[in-house]
């Protein structure tokens, strides 16, 4: 459902459309958030346009994670809002959607990014996104990386350009990250067992580091070098 900010707030626990996402091994304890409130999972897709491969992936993602978790799940278009920060240099300069979405990133317990890749790295936009968020806000946050191309080799995206990008916010990068060819999909619509499975693997495999980083306060000491 989109809101008026351009926004897409995903109901928790809906599941995604098209495959079938095969059920995760077991709920993960609420332990992780505490009994007062549920995780905020704040999914980012880089597209540059809707209909999405890249935006079905992260949606299939959060659906996934809504399931494991009890989880508030929130969704930044890159699309929606390009027009409110494309020719911004400042943060004084973005738009207040823009302004909102910043805040909701930078306040996640659970970030799931993710971007097409054009000319071998992520979007433009994507990054100029990330460029006005705080340098030291994400430090810790667990990020699910996640990318869509036109085939396997442009897989690697994930390891030589997502993942150095949040290690320099000293995000918690987790280790298994989801990568979906054009075939994966049809009419916009994660169709691949493959993906599938590899998006529950990424999630399980994720809530141990997920739960821990939730219940450990934010170290004072920051690096600044």
């Amino acid at each position: 459902m989109t809101g008026p900010d351009g926004r897409v707030t995903l109901e928790v626990g809906a599941g995604a459309q098209g495959t079938h996402v095969p059920e995760a091994a077991s709920a993960a304890p609420s332990a992780a958030t505490g009994a007062s409130r549920p995780l905020k999972v704040v999914g980012v897709s880089g597209s540059l346009h809707e209909p999405s491969r890249t935006t079905a992936l992260v949606r299939t993602i959060l659906a996934t994670v809504a399931r494991q978790l009890p989880a508030e799940t929130e969704l930044v278009e890159v699309a929606a809002l390009g027009a409110g920060f494309a020719g911004a240099l400042t943060r004084e300069e973005v738009a207040p959607e823009v302004e909102t979405a910043l805040r909701a990133i930078e306040s996640a317990d659970l970030l799931v990014v993710a971007s097409p890749v054009y000319r071998a790295s992520f979007t433009g936009l994507f990054k100029h996104l990330f460029d006005f968020v705080g340098q030291y806000d994400l430090v810790g946050t667990p990020v699910l990386l996640a990318a869509t191309g036109g085939g396997e080799r442009h897989a690697l995206i994930i390891e030589h350009q997502l993942r150095p990008l949040f290690g320099f916010f000293q995000a918690l990068t987790l280790p298994i990250g989801v990568y979906a060819s054009n075939s994966d999909f049809v009419d916009y619509q994660l169709t691949s067992p493959d993906v599938a499975r590899r998006v529950v693997q990424a999630v399980d495999r994720s809530l141990p580091l997920i739960e821990q980083a939730a219940l450990v306060r934010r170290s004072e000491y920051v690096a600044t070098w």
